[in-house]
């Protein structure tokens, strides 16, 4: 039921649907790059005085952009991409259409990303974790992804209304990474599930646990006695039903979304990390937007990143109540120490070169 990888008939088709903006004009970089959903401009929601937004502009080009997506579109995150598709189409006027393409079938996050930041013009957006571009160099993305950092929900969102948000959205473009971040979200915290039943962290000693290539999560897994094992999400499925991996770790409504309970029934709520999410762009197809564009796709970030807080919260309890009348085992984690202690030598390494920063973070708890 899982459908993995790319076809040559696929990246033609993409290749095909790239952006065209007939007579767009390219833009220097100015104050559009410091606006993000947490910081939107007040022009971004003026409106004429027939009540159309000024980014409906008959005037501008007609543009079409690919949009990545690893999950369904059933999920937190698919849900909250087609909601952003919709608003931007809606307050461009029509001039942007996005052509979503969910459920991994332009590749994995990475794949993705190496297509993105090599330049190859296919993919102009992407719903990404937060943490994907740590293995780029983006440094600041990794203190979103490190152990035990967020202590719920208000805590995440604190920083993403904060005005250290917009500094890490930019931070991508501002390394010179040729993309951008537009908006945050979350899709839950996320949770390690396994093929048998893990009770205890002593239980999770020797384990063989996907991990994606982050070295943060790597080291996390690594900390807790298991074996950090790199697979593709695309390849998850499989590797869990034919045994190459023993368990995983996602954010609840992922683990439903891709029928990761029908290979891997035990879910132990340890809740390691927040699913910070951000949707990227990359500059080329930034700067080929008109005025006008730009700040559709502004507006239309500050409503999907509203839109994914109210969503995921309300979501997340409906879907794991789901999973325990289906049958699905879960596992509390009453105490949380243990695991936080385990993790402390990862901690500490991954964040000693960004210390104060995020010191500001745990700050705003």
């Amino acid at each position: 039921m899982k459908k993995r990888g790319l076809s040559a008939l696929m990246l033609a088709a993409i290749a095909a649907l790239s952006l065209t903006a007939c007579g767009g004009t390219a833009k220097t970089n100015t104050a559009a790059e410091g606006t993000t959903a947490a910081a939107t401009t007040a022009a971004a929601g003026e409106t004429t005085k027939g009540g159309e937004s000024k980014e409906a502009s008959s005037t501008d080009p007609q543009v079409t952009l690919v949009y990545a997506e690893v999950n369904p579109l059933d999920t937190i995150v698919g849900k909250t991409d087609q909601a952003f598709k919709d608003k931007v189409e809606e307050l461009s006027g029509g001039s942007i259409k996005i052509d979503l393409q969910a459920s991994g079938v332009l590749g994995a996050e990475n794949d993705v990303l190496d297509n993105m930041l090599g330049g190859a013009g296919t993919i102009d957006m992407s719903r990404i974790s937060a943490f994907a571009l740590t293995s780029y160099g983006a440094n600041k993305s990794k203190l979103l992804s490190i152990p035990y950092t967020f202590a719920g929900r208000d805590h995440y969102w604190k920083f993403v209304n904060s005005d250290l948000a917009p500094e890490f959205l930019m931070e991508p473009h501002d390394i010179g990474l040729g993309v951008r971040g537009l908006f945050y979200g979350e899709e839950g915290f996320r949770h390690f599930f396994s093929k048998k039943p893990i009770n205890s962290i002593d239980e999770v000693k020797g384990l063989k646990i996907r991990v994606s290539s982050d070295p943060v999560m790597t080291g996390m897994v690594s900390a807790l006695g298991a074996n950090a094992t790199v697979v593709s999400m695309n390849e998850l499925y499989s590797a869990l039903q034919t045994g190459v991996v023993d368990a995983a770790e996602q954010p609840i409504a992922n683990y439903k979304g891709n029928a990761f309970q029908e290979v891997a029934p035990n879910l132990i709520l340890d809740g390691h990390t927040l699913g910070a999410i951000q949707v990227i762009i990359t500059d080329a197809t930034w700067d080929k937007l008109t005025e006008n564009q730009q700040k559709a796709m502004t507006e239309a970030a500050k409503y999907a990143s509203e839109f994914n807080q109210k969503l995921s919260q309300d979501n997340e309890k409906e879907v794991l109540d789901g999973l325990k009348a289906a049958g699905v085992n879960v596992v509390e984690v009453k105490d949380i120490t243990p695991w936080q202690e385990a993790c402390k030598d990862v901690i500490a390494e991954n964040t000693k070169d960004n210390a104060e920063l995020y010191q500001k973070i745990l700050d705003m708890k």
